[in-house]
């Protein structure tokens, strides 16, 4: 059997957190039948200015952590989980919204299924009573997730979820405020923490919300980005690039095909030649930030723009032969323009010609310049590997070796 620490973070709550305390205190037994063995009731107060630690108080088996100050959501949950003492940290909010009848379920789903990580998810429910606003945020950042993560994630931002304490160190660090929950789910993602999501009733909170739609927005989408950037770069920096890449065949295909009254767009065509090349070089950017983090996190790298590799061999390692191609190509396009006379009057756009020649040589360099540092990034990720494997000594047949003649003394004369 398990202990549990259930962590409320609170501020300036007066009007919830006496029937939350409540409704915890009731659940007991259920908490004992899905088998834990102790619990623990903690409230961090982060820095309330009406009667939220004093209605606290007055409950003597709950624990009261006290900020001196508001230092924001998260930072109330990590005080709440550096103080707790059970092997599961499960917490939800002060206000009333999310039921701590769930708690047990939470705890069974997870005993059941192996998971280190339970989300309440408030999406799964009819009955649910989100706001449209939040509602419609939360499809948003479940979508993202989906997109730069991989994964099905419904309810990224979830404020009620079960976990083992283990785990901690490897989602940490996370941010102090209400970002701290999608931070959660995006950093449980890569870190490869087993997460599950089960349906809760949700209801509207009591007292005023201090959820800001579009500023904390602001902050869940740039969690979630910057999670991504810091574990799979080429995620976001390829599923750009590919669609700059597009864009430029689509553009270009539309000058070819429709070239319209006077013949060819040629300013169509370059455009579209320049968004290939911006493509190709946010690829390759991508690629090596991946290298790097996968350097930092001692990982191998994670490969596929889409999840999986796009060919058998990954596309890195034909940057050094595109990029050589690609300078030959740029530098043989301009000698045949100058010898075709395309660089000068009278064909209608002289500069085309040389300013295609121009990005093809500068997009080889970019990719020469990619595949040698995505090599020597490899060699360095593997260096350590190697090393062990030296050190270790590999299988093979040892005979019993003679015993060492023993040394002999020589006495010189007087």
């Amino acid at each position: 059997m398990s202990t549990l620490s259930i962590v409320i973070p609170a501020y300036n709550e007066e009007g919830a957190i006496q029937a939350v305390l409540d409704r915890i205190r009731m659940i007991g037994p259920a908490l004992q039948e899905a088998g834990l063995r102790e619990w623990e009731i903690l409230v961090v107060d982060d820095g309330s200015r009406d009667r939220t630690a004093e209605i606290v108080a007055a409950y003597p088996e709950v624990r009261l952590i006290r900020h001196p100050v508001n230092r924001g959501y998260g930072a109330a949950l990590k005080t709440g989980f550096a103080h707790a003492r059970g092997e599961w940290l499960a917490f939800l909010d002060a206000d009333a919204t999310y039921p701590p009848e769930a708690i047990p379920e939470l705890y069974r789903v997870a005993r059941a299924s192996g998971a280190d990580l339970v989300v309440g998810s408030r999406m799964d429910r009819a009955d649910s009573e989100m706001p449209l606003v939040r509602r419609i945020g939360n499809w948003g950042f479940a979508f993202l997730l989906r997109l730069l993560g991989g994964a099905a994630v419904r309810d990224s931002a979830s404020g009620m979820r079960l976990l083992r304490r283990e785990i901690l160190e490897r989602l940490y660090p996370l941010p102090d405020g209400l970002n701290f929950t999608p931070a959660m789910s995006a950093r449980a993602i890569y870190e490869n923490i087993r997460m599950i999501e089960v349906p809760i009733l949700y209801r509207e909170r009591l007292g005023q919300s201090k959820l800001h739609p579009l500023r904390d927005g602001v902050r869940f989408l740039h969690s979630i980005v910057w999670t991504v950037f810091t574990y799979n770069p080429v995620r976001v920096f390829g599923m750009a690039g590919f669609g700059l890449g597009l864009m430029g065949l689509a553009l270009g295909g539309s000058a070819i095909l429709w070239p319209g009254p006077g013949g060819w767009s040629f300013p169509r065509l370059f455009a579209a030649v320049v968004l290939v090349a911006l493509g190709l070089h946010l690829f390759a950017v991508g690629t090596l930030f991946n290298y790097i983090v996968s350097l930092f996190h001692k990982r191998p790298i994670r490969q596929g723009l889409f999840g999986r590799p796009l060919f058998r061999r990954p596309l890195e390692q034909r940057f050094l032969p595109m990029g050589l191609f690609s300078v030959l190509l740029g530098l043989g396009l301009y000698g045949w323009a100058v010898m075709a006379r395309l660089t000068a009057p009278p064909f209608p756009a002289p500069w085309f010609v040389p300013a295609v020649s121009a990005l093809a040589v500068i997009m080889g360099v970019d990719l020469l310049t990619a595949g040698i540092l995505v090599r020597a990034l490899a060699e360095l990720r593997q260096r350590e590997l190697q090393a062990r494997q030296d050190l270790e000594a590999g299988p093979a047949i040892v005979s019993p070796a003679e015993p060492l003649p023993q040394p002999v003394s020589i006495s010189h004369p007087a």
